[in-house]
């Protein structure tokens, strides 16, 4: 992680839009690569989407977020609902409210080597996540964001 990543400010509350993108098949969705951490050593794996703007809704957010990022645009985007992030990031606390969104990004990312960029220049791999992750896989963040898209979809 970039040295401007690791000095956000974290003693506030952010409000946060993210997506879960799963893919036509529904078996997996599409995720950033974080590397190790404190907590993480292994890396971890996190939704796609970033802070709302001051005067931005959250849906507002995601569809640039996802532009900026991906140059991507989404089609069929549905609000799942709300997830309380409290977590801790290189032994700091951090809080954040994330609307959590689902739809299928257009274009999607490739099955290997796909890239998404920040706003401070990092890059990161995108990479897709089966859904419910399994024992080997790293954890996904915001914790329990994937609950909503499985609740909405029954027998996944």
């Amino acid at each position: 992680m970039s040295e401007a990543a690791r000095e956000v400010n974290r003693s506030r509350i952010r409000v946060k839009a993210m997506l879960i993108a799963p893919n036509p098949e529904g078996t997996a969705h599409a995720v950033s690569v974080s590397g190790p951490s404190l907590e993480n050593p292994e890396g971890f794996h996190r939704l796609i989407g970033g802070s709302v703007e001051l005067g931005e809704t959250h849906r507002e957010c995601i569809i640039r977020e996802v532009d900026e990022e991906l140059c991507a645009r989404i089609d069929d985007l549905r609000f799942l609902g709300v997830v309380e992030n409290i977590f801790r990031y290189e032994g700091e606390l951090g809080h954040e409210i994330v609307f959590v969104w689902t739809g299928l990004l257009d274009p999607p990312p490739a099955l290997e080597g796909a890239t998404m960029t920040e706003i401070d220049g990092t890059v990161l791999p995108v990479v897709w996540r089966r859904f419910g992750g399994g024992e080997d896989v790293v954890p996904l963040y915001p914790a329990r964001a994937e609950d909503l898209f499985t609740a909405e979809a029954p027998g996944r």
